[in-house]
């Protein structure tokens, strides 16, 4: 079946840019060889532009979960889908369910003091004064504490479809593909002469995952339909054509459930008294799953109603027609996917599966190698949608895909870099509702946060530490390198303000981003201390994620705080806060170790002492977060320079998050050379052949990463200048993007030949003065004011 007999209509090709005619009437000369046109105009300046053939495809089964599968998701609902012969295979999952918080057999205690340690913290930072460094394991021996009931991630099992009769080899014209423009996962296989055909897709609109098989034979679908899982906490029963699979996890008393109900169009539809579905004879046959847990993000029980009544719910608002639900999830998955399009020169070769297509690259100069790096950008994006939309969780560490029962990592959410990572191109690609989620968790942690601020550093704000779970872990674990990392909170409020900053809400501004950024800075003025060196303020004990000593002053956790302090003051000064909390929190900046110093051999030193190894290659660049995702250091300047030589020593490997990050790092310096060849080395050695990023283990922020620093070599902001093209590799002498999002409300689209930008459309979601960078200016700087829904089009004219 093709989706466009349902009504869609394939993209396939980059429309021309919306606007007036440039250089006609209206038109404003700026310079030699450039003119503007400007046009008033109610839709977006990217609306419906293409994706290009944006295809993963491959000509075999998977038989690898982390390797081969091919991922679906509607936010709270992830799948993975096998394309099995004999027996198709979807492996599920229900993103709140999760082991440990309250409840837990073993205990729980959101990470906080069992019993009170008066005056620890401040005999550590004592101890910092005297001797510049700790241990990682004797401050953890002083400051940390066993985990108990953390938890982690389930897999809700596998849905099964067995189908008799099926080819025992793989047929010649098999193919597995995922349509990342329709986010629609397909098998199809000719077997006896019969075509066959399987098309799955997860549905945010309507909150189920579908499946549907068809034959261009009547009478040639029949399957069994069943559940399994690796846990025996749950029973499977059958009537009516529906499948419905209920338990509680033993940990925690967690209860879930999970309906699939199936139709079929001809033959019969049985149940099975063993819990199974059984479709016979049938011309085709639909099923739609929804699965739901009684979790509930509030503090401190998380707990809420049943699941049954919701699940229920959505499996009979899903209607009887397979058509509709189609159509409905195409709409809403195509107005986000589709609001971006990439034209870098890209060839997809018609008869090179995907798998190919990335064992084979290079980087070099080929349309095919091209074509690789803008469907991986593309996938960045796509499972963003898929794994992060209102009504969920946000996207964890594998997004909401997994297969275990004891995920690496529990499959949780780490706050010292991978989280916010997760998050780096919502706002830039285009997806700047895919946040919601984000802000709602970070919301959520306040509560538990609070109390841990209160009972382990007896001061105001909220904090939360290393890593986190959906029942508001804040405090510490036992793991000397990775258990302390009180910033986070801080951290987890940058993309709010981002959100801000990009669309300019101050409603936004007021009820969800600063009450978290005011609180988060609160803490920091209570917790910060004095430097006996030098007398300025200082974040202690402070340590530089997963790598070297404990000190006082790390570069990252001055950085952190510099940059919450920057943002928060600029906020409160929007909003109108109080002058007593601007006149601190100015004050406090004034007085706070920035964070930024170079060191002997001309690097940016990673902490306050001069203790850089030339010779270390750790996959955490930390002390560079003033460059990205923070904004303290400008292009051009001494800080930049010894942020590369720091950059240029550690190396060009890596695990795959780190990999990613240096893009967004080579980037942020102009060097768009070396972000090109980061993002080769990140296809070529840390790319698993379903295109998902590996660490190794697979970790989804290596994904994310890689297309914030593919936005970030095309457009920057953040300097409150839009700065066209500031990182362009040389790979990409000729191309066009659609719908790039800056900084301020624009909309871009970027046209290039030679390296050079040929022609600029932008479009204000608001009335504002703009500064528009780009060598298609005279001057370099355009400053013009923007009127809200209006185009401006620049265009080279020589």
């Amino acid at each position: 079946m093709s989706y466009e007999s349902q009504g869609i209509t394939r993209r396939n090709t980059l429309k021309a840019a919306v606007g007036g005619a440039v250089g006609g009437p209206g038109g404003l000369a700026l310079g030699a060889g450039i003119a503007e046109a400007v046009a008033d105009d109610s839709s977006d300046v990217s609306a419906d532009v293409s994706t290009g053939p944006s295809v993963l495809w491959y000509a075999a089964p998977a038989a690898d979960w982390e390797r081969e599968a091919l991922p679906i998701g509607s936010g709270a609902l992830g799948a993975m889908v096998f394309g099995t012969l004999a027996s198709e295979r979807l492996q599920f999952n229900e993103k709140t369910l999760w082991t440990g918080g309250p409840g837990s057999a073993q205990g729980y205690d959101h990470g906080n003091w069992r019993e009170p340690r008066p005056g620890a913290i401040t005999a550590v930072q004592d101890d910092l004064d005297a001797r510049t460094k700790l241990a990682p394991e004797s401050v953890a021996d002083r400051l940390g504490q066993p985990r108990t009931g953390y938890g982690s991630h389930q897999t809700f099992g596998d849905l099964h479809l067995d189908l008799p009769g099926a080819p025992t080899t793989t047929p010649d014209d098999y193919r597995r593909a995922l349509d990342l423009d329709a986010a629609v996962a397909s098998v199809s296989y000719t077997h006896q002469g019969v075509r066959h055909q399987r098309d799955f897709f997860a549905s945010h609109p309507d909150g189920v995952i579908v499946g549907r098989l068809h034959a261009d034979r009547p009478g040639s679908v029949t399957f069994t339909l069943r559940h399994t899982s690796p846990r025996a906490d749950f029973t499977a029963t059958a009537a009516d054509g529906t499948l419905t699979v209920r338990g509680a996890l033993a940990d925690n008393g967690l209860r879930f459930e999970a309906q699939v109900r199936v139709r079929a169009q001809g033959g019969t539809v049985t149940s099975q008294a063993d819990g199974t579905v059984t479709v016979t004879g049938a011309d085709s046959a639909w099923f739609v799953l929804a699965a739901g847990t009684d979790y509930a993000d509030t503090h401190p029980d998380y707990r809420g109603p049943d699941p049954h009544t919701a699940v229920t719910r959505a499996v009979q608002r899903a209607g009887d027609r397979y058509e509709t639900l189609l159509a409905r999830h195409l709409r809403d998955h195509r107005a986000l996917f589709g609001r971006l399009g990439l034209d870098i020169g890209q060839s997809l070769p018609a008869d090179v599966p995907t798998d190919r297509l990335l064992s084979s690259y290079t980087g070099g100069t080929s349309a095919a190698d091209r074509a690789l790096e803008a469907l991986y950008f593309q996938y960045g994006r796509y499972l963003l949608i898929a794994s992060s939309r209102p009504g969920s969780l946000p996207a964890n560490l594998q997004g909401v895909w997994n297969n275990s029962t004891s995920p690496p990592w529990s499959a949780d959410y780490h706050t010292n870099i991978n989280i916010q990572m997760n998050y780096w191109p919502a706002e830039a690609a285009n997806l700047a509702e895919t946040t919601a989620p984000y802000d709602r968790f970070v919301q959520a942690l306040r509560a538990p946060g609070r109390r841990t601020a209160q009972e382990m550093f007896g001061s105001r704000g909220w904090v939360v530490h290393n890593e986190t779970n959906p029942y508001g872990f804040t405090g510490v674990h036992d793991w000397a390198t990775a258990f302390w990392f009180p910033e986070a909170a801080a951290w987890l409020t940058q993309q709010m303000y981002e959100h801000y900053r990009f669309n300019g809400s101050t409603d936004y501004l007021r009820s969800t981003a600063y009450p978290a950024m005011k609180e988060a800075a609160e803490f920091w003025l209570d917790n910060l201390r004095t430097d006996p060196r030098d007398s300025t303020l200082v974040v202690t004990p402070s340590y530089s994620p997963e790598h070297g000593d404990f000190t006082a002053g790390a570069a990252m956790s001055q950085q952190i705080v510099h940059d919450l302090f920057t943002s928060t003051l600029e906020a409160a000064r929007i909003l109108g806060d109080t002058p007593d909390f601007r006149r601190r929190v100015e004050e406090a900046l004034n007085r706070l170790d920035p964070g930024l110093r170079i060191g002997s051999w001309g690097q940016l030193q990673e902490w306050k002492e001069d203790l850089d190894d030339p010779a270390d290659t750790h996959r955490h660049v930390s002390h560079l977060f003033a460059l990205h995702p923070g904004r303290q250091i400008e292009p051009g300047s001494k800080w930049a320079e010894a942020a590369k030589v720091s950059l240029t020593a550690r190396g060009d490997g890596g695990t795959g998050w780190s990999k990613a990050w240096k893009i967004n790092f080579w980037a942020r310096l102009r060097d768009g050379d070396h972000a090109h060849k980061m993002l080769r080395e990140q296809l070529r050695s840390s790319t698993l052949p379903n295109l998902w990023d590996t660490h190794p283990p697979f970790q989804i922020d290596g994904n994310f990463g890689a297309t914030s620093g593919v936005v970030e070599m095309l457009l920057q902001s953040q300097h409150d200048v839009i700065e066209v093209l500031p990182a362009l590799p040389a790979a990409w002498p000729a191309g066009s993007v659609r719908g790039l999002r800056a900084r301020g409300g624009a909309t871009l689209d970027i046209e290039w030949a030679h390296g050079r930008a040929t022609r600029i459309t932008l479009k204000a979601s608001r009335t504002r003065q703009l500064t528009v960078r780009s060598d298609l200016f005279k001057d370099g700087d355009l400053t013009f004011r923007a009127v809200a829904g209006r185009r401006h089009t620049w265009e080279r004219e020589d």
